[in-house]
């Protein structure tokens, strides 16, 4: 699993200094040479094109709210149900729906974040994760998979468990465990009755996470990874039980072995990996002969999922510039057969478990620009797929949601980035329109072309969204990855302005009504692009981002700070990297206005950064306004704090880009 959150520097006064050279100052750096990734076609600008639609209209902050999320899924034991985790109420609770269809069944109700869903063996109880206030210590619950009361199995406030796994009995599984106190992520077994749990591995590095991937031979054995905290080594291990002994599988200096999976008898495993490569391929690992037999070579990324259960197929992802594609391989050939969806994100659904008891189907979700989560279930027999959920409004028509394209442009040294454009109806070609770029998380993520609740309100409004794939993203290859290793903030910052540049020279867009805005990493982005390239961007809204590296570390989860000093090195010998990476740097040469929005629970971003933010901003005079939702993390679960946010962040740009009156 990805993280995301999302030389000395010389504070400089960009507004003293003049177009290009004032950028060739601020970025001074070791001379760049193009980063390596997946070959594809340079976009015209002027291939942009804003449709016709008589009907277009802003879409409701409200309906977009109200449209639910999808969160976690699961077969019932029988096939019969999917339990599904969803904000039918407002909070992210746990549902029941007929596999065949129908109306659905809430089993849960709770204001705290429900998640990671197991059904027992048995078929009477359903596990779940949840924790308080969005503080991500998560303990396991249970409930009767036909209602009742919930149990809190483990109720340890200073230890988080996830990723449950149960052992092949039903009366046991594994578990990933983590101190709050602690970096350093451990596997132990725990017991479903008492909820008691045992350690089974304690790792003694910060740097490395365990998790349970399979159980094998009857329990005897777990096949687990052991990977570190910024995505660049993986290893594959199989860990006896209970005795805890180890044998390492796969494993190799700075190497992704990322095992998903393994047949019952511990003979396949399904891994993806980057050997030789630098891009993840699909591939199953015989443990018997040490071999490898690898799915038809791709540039993109490719990733093993799940054997079925009878071990004769396997599921593969295949992510191609922001776009996933589902489809099933024949372990026997390797021959693939493509789940039959639509454009967009498609990806397998049940958590680890896709497919239905009987194997006969399999649960998958599809998501557009235009088109809101939804579950499907696909008929393996037929190739049929039948739409479960009915996530969006009635209002949030396909055919009136804007549309999106994906793009590839050239950054400052020849460096091919993509990103994904939502485009309004009914533009002129006139130079004169708003546009807002919205950098993702991480910076070990990436965009991908689905459902953007940000990104559809601000189209649907007359803003070009673009979200940028920078320098530091997954899904490009490992060197890509990589490129913003002790940099952030530089290389990145740039490929987003060659994006603002790519708006700007398809002849739609004004350069003076530009505005930045994202989450995590994305407020790290809007953060440093105002503070500084002050020129470049009319506005900003930041959402729960970094404006002080140091002060981050020091006041982050542990867990997280292994991930800074994989981004950004040792706090104290690489300090003036910190420094000079830091927004908080630049910030007083900040001229657009800033909107703050921040969870006061968040444990990757404390609330702390955004006060750091606005006292600046006070003292200095720029236009700004923070806002604090009490009970939130990283990232607002409560509906009421989701329609908040969102329309404070349309109201700004409305206000800044476009000149409306405050509201």
């Amino acid at each position: 699993m990805k993280m995301t959150f999302f030389a000395a520097s010389i504070r400089l006064s960009a507004s003293r200094l003049a177009g290009t050279s004032a950028l060739a100052l601020l970025f001074a750096a070791p001379a760049f040479a193009q980063i390596a990734s997946p070959a594809r076609t340079v976009t015209d600008p002027a291939a942009l094109e804003s449709p016709a639609n008589p009907d277009a209209a802003p879409v409701p902050v409200e309906d977009l709210s109200y449209s639910r999320t999808l969160g976690s899924s699961a077969w019932s034991h029988d096939g019969s149900e999917i339990f599904l985790v969803t904000n039918l109420t407002g909070r992210n609770n746990i549902w029941k729906i007929p596999s065949t269809g129908g109306w659905p069944v809430q089993l849960t109700r709770s204001d705290e974040r429900q998640g990671e869903l197991v059904p027992s063996h048995d078929g009477r109880l359903l596990y779940y994760t949840q924790d308080v206030g969005g503080d991500e210590q998560f303990d396991i619950y249970a409930v009767p998979a036909s209602g009742g009361a919930v149990r809190n199995l483990t109720n340890t406030p200073e230890l988080r468990e996830v990723s449950l796994l149960i052992a092949p009995g039903g009366t046991t599984g594994a578990i990933s465990t983590k101190l709050r106190a602690d970096g350093q992520v451990n596997l132990a077994l725990i017991d479903l009755a008492t909820g008691t749990t045992t350690p089974l591995v304690t790792e003694p590095d910060p740097v490395y996470r365990w998790a349970p991937v399979a159980w094998v031979e009857g329990g005897k054995a777990l096949i687990a990874s052991r990977s570190n905290a910024n995505s660049t080594l993986a290893e594959v291990w199989r860990v006896e039980v209970p005795s805890g002994a180890k044998t390492l599988l796969l494993g190799k200096a700075a190497t992704l072995y990322e095992a998903s999976d393994a047949t019952a008898d511990g003979r396949l495993i399904a891994v993806s990996s980057n050997e030789g490569t630098g891009q993840l391929r699909a591939g199953i690992y015989d443990t018997r002969a040490k071999a490898w037999r690898w799915l038809a070579p791709t540039p993109w990324e490719q990733s093993a999922g799940t054997f079925s259960p009878d071990g004769k197929t396997m599921t593969v992802s295949r992510n191609e510039d922001g776009r996933t594609s589902a489809a099933l391989v024949d372990v026997a050939t390797l021959a693939q057969t493509p789940i039959p969806l639509p454009a967009g994100v498609n990806s397998f659904a049940g958590g680890g478990a896709p497919f239905a008891p009987d194997g006969g189907r399999i649960l998958v979700v599809h998501s557009g620009a235009d088109t809101p989560s939804d579950l499907q279930v696909v008929n393996l027999a037929s190739g049929k797929a039948d739409t479960l959920t009915a996530m969006g409004l009635a209002s949030l028509k396909s055919e009136n949601l804007p549309k999106s394209r994906i793009v590839t442009y050239k950054s400052f040294d020849g460096t091919l980035v993509s990103a994904i454009v939502t485009i309004p109806f009914n533009l002129k070609r006139d130079g004169t329109n708003p546009a807002v770029l919205l950098p993702h998380g991480g910076p070990t993520g990436q965009s991908v072309d689905g459902f953007n609740r940000t990104a559809t309100a601000l189209a649907s409004r007359g803003y070009i969204v673009m979200q940028p794939n920078v320098r530091g993203s997954t899904g490009y290859g490992q060197p890509f990855q990589n490129a913003n290793y002790q940099d952030l903030g530089g290389g990145d910052l740039r490929d987003a302005i060659a994006g603002k540049k790519f708006l700007v020279d398809s002849g739609y867009v004004n350069p003076a009504k530009v505005g930045i805005t994202g989450g995590s990493y994305g407020g790290y982005m809007t953060l440093i692009a105002l503070a500084k390239t002050p020129e470049e961007f009319a506005a900003g809204a930041q959402l729960f981002g970094i404006i002080n590296w140091l002060s981050m570390y020091e006041t982050s989860d542990a867990l997280l700070r292994q991930y800074l000093i994989s981004l950004l090195g040792d706090p104290v010998k690489d300090r003036k990297v910190y420094e000079s990476n830091s927004p908080i740097t630049y910030i007083r040469d900040i001229k657009a206005p800033l909107l703050s929005l921040q969870g006061d629970r968040d444990i990757r971003v404390p609330r702390g950064q955004a006060e750091e933010v606005a006292a600046i901003l006070a003292k200095i005079g720029t236009p700004n306004e923070t806002v604090f939702y009490a009970d939130e993390g990283h990232g607002f679960a409560k509906r009421e704090n989701q329609i908040d946010s969102l329309r404070r962040v349309i109201e700004w740009f409305d206000r800044h880009l476009k000149g409306a009156a405050p509201q």
